[in-house]
């Protein structure tokens, strides 16, 4: 949901950048869980506002500038039961990711391997015999199903 980005003054205070839709979404949670590569740790929230374009947050246990900086660069989570439902025809990018995309001639254009923002929407990485790039819009994304591990796309498998 986002990461340490930087020390922020000397009270051990951390800068962070949010990966959320809202820059305040963070803010709803008391534990956030920072780590790398697997490797995570529960930190309670003792504060946390918006600052900027950045949200700005106190951990429990992190008291000074140099425990601050041994966070920067770790990924910041929360755990999936905290998480709202996804609302209908809604997704939670991970939920994505894996799914097998198959256009509506049938044929398997490959695995999700990830997502990007645009801006102006979602955009799925799919890597099959090669990449696709393909816009996770309604004119587009026929259906998802992820019970079966699917997604079915208006896309031709030459595009």
């Amino acid at each position: 949901m986002g990461r340490a980005a930087a020390p922020y003054a000397i009270h051990g205070w951390i800068k962070v950048q949010t990966y959320t839709e809202y820059l305040d979404n963070l803010l709803d949670y008391p534990v956030w869980r920072l780590g790398k590569a697997g490797q995570w740790r529960a930190y309670t929230v003792l504060e946390a506002k918006a600052h900027g374009q950045s949200l700005v947050a106190q951990l429990e246990g992190v008291d000074d500038r140099s425990a601050a900086e041994t966070l920067t660069g770790m990924d910041i989570a929360v755990a999936r039961k905290e998480l709202p439902l996804a609302g209908e025809n809604e997704f939670y990018w991970d939920d994505l990711i894996g799914l097998t995309v198959v256009n509506t001639d049938g044929e398997t254009l490959g695995k999700v391997t990830g997502l990007l923002e645009t801006g102006a929407h979602s955009v799925l990485k799919v890597m099959g015999e090669r990449e696709h790039l393909i816009p996770f819009v309604a004119a587009i994304v026929r259906d998802v199903v992820t019970e079966s591990g699917q997604i079915v796309v208006d896309w031709g498998a030459d595009w």
